[in-house]
């Protein structure tokens, strides 16, 4: 289960509390629970552990070393999209053959250090990636390992900008122009294309996508090898649900039971590469209220967090459970289900960034709150500080790792040095 949970009406994590923690540490302020990251993977290695996949967990979702690290040393590889994320990766003790490296805009130099530091394979994404990698690759000396991603046409059903599987998106190739690749490929001195990639999107709350997608790739891979090719991997992406609202991801085991039928006796080595359904439910803001005021018919609370902490409300209307960290006998049932309290009232929660869609929700119902009240936010551990901004010259905030009652500092509040320090001394 996630360790964020009431306990007389007041919010821990873990065994800490969440008013202590924000006491100690200010808001805004990320809040991470150190047995809910890892029951997480542990769950997956479990659920998938017939396949005995390779867990590539998605450094784009939270990015922060000691998140990393704790991963690194539970068994994790990683997926990444950038040189930084790489770098991140290899700092935080990643086992560079465990390393998967997406992303549909690597530069040379980020394939030239994708190569030193010889990862496990390349995620191709267009038939221009592929011939760049296997002209620099053999100019080096080396031999590159890469999956094919391909667009398998599969509607995920989830919010267009996180739409990645339909044959329009920028992502991958279409089967046809997989399989003229696959042959330009065949006798490349630097590179051996061995697999498929199949990311189709984020967040995908049921199992049927999956389901088509792999058939698709499946029946593809069968193609490939008819023609030649000696495909030995494919890469299933991630995309897992996290709960936002309230139980509306499928659990690990149940995305494992829709796949593994399709995998076995493939003889491919399966990789996944969950990023949100690990860390997203690790985490809650903790932010503070700083006015209430009414604007016509309306109420809002205005927060110390903003779009700078959480740009996904902003950017996709995601929701976001809130509620107040000293909730009182007003202690929620279920996240997001309507909660049987007489005295909420609708509000609109808004940051103090000078733009009208600094949110973080609308029209919520919320039990009366007042200035310097302590709210939570919850399932905020993954696009959340790692989408993190300094617009308006805001320093990003702080993060804590929580283990049992004690908690750690793994990164610090941002400073107004910090604001200009690329700035000055040039």
């Amino acid at each position: 289960m996630d360790r964020f949970e009431y306990r007389d009406g007041r919010l821990f994590c873990e065994d800490a509390s969440a008013e202590a923690l924000a006491e100690r540490f200010g808001t805004p302020a990320y809040v991470y629970s150190r047995d809910t990251l890892l029951g997480h993977y542990d769950r997956f290695v479990e659920a998938f552990a017939e396949l005995d996949p390779l867990i590539c967990y998605s450094i784009k979702s939270c990015q922060n070393l000691h998140i990393c690290r704790l991963l690194a040393e539970r068994g994790s590889g990683f997926d990444v999209v950038s040189g930084g994320e790489l770098f991140r990766a290899l700092r935080a003790g990643g086992d560079p053959k465990r390393i998967v490296y997406a992303g549909v805009g690597k530069s040379d130099r980020e394939i030239r250090e994708a190569l030193d530091a010889d990862i496990g394979w390349f995620n191709v994404e267009s038939e221009s990636e592929a011939d760049t990698l296997a002209e620099i690759a053999a100019r080096r000396g080396v031999v590159a390992r890469a999956a094919l991603r391909v667009n398998p046409d599969v509607d995920p059903h989830t919010h267009e900008y996180t739409t990645t599987g339909r044959k329009e998106t920028k992502f991958g190739v279409d089967h046809e122009r997989a399989r003229q690749t696959f042959a330009r490929h065949r006798a490349s001195p630097g590179l051996r294309l061995c697999g498929i990639h199949l990311h189709i999107g984020s967040p995908v709350n049921s199992v049927e996508p999956y389901q088509a997608a792999l058939r698709r790739g499946v029946e593809l891979t069968r193609q490939l090898r008819a023609d030649g090719a000696q495909i030995d991997m494919i890469d299933v992406g991630g995309g897992f649900g996290a709960h936002y609202a309230g139980s509306e991801a499928p659990a690990a085991a149940e995305y494992a039971r829709a796949i593994t039928p399709l995998l076995r006796g493939q003889g491919l080595r399966v990789i996944l590469e969950p990023g949100r359904s690990i860390a997203a439910n690790a985490a809650v803001l903790l932010t503070r209220v700083v006015h209430v005021k009414r604007s016509g018919s309306k109420r809002f609370v205005v927060v110390d967090a903003s779009m700078n902490e959480l740009l996904r409300p902003a950017l996709y209307g995601a929701y976001h459970f809130i509620w107040p960290a000293h909730a009182g006998q007003r202690v929620p049932a279920a996240r997001g289900a309507e909660q049987p309290f007489d005295d909420l009232v609708p509000c609109d929660v808004v940051g103090p960034v000078c733009e009208s869609g600094d949110f973080l929700a609308k029209g919520r119902a919320l039990p009366p709150v007042e200035r310097g009240d302590l709210l939570a936010i919850f399932t905020a551990g993954a696009y959340a500080m790692t989408m993190a901004s300094q617009y308006n010259s805001r320093p990003r905030a702080p993060e804590i790792l929580v283990q049992g009652d004690q908690a750690r500092l793994i990164r610090r509040r941002e400073t107004y040095d910090d604001l200009i320090a690329p700035e000055v001394d040039l």
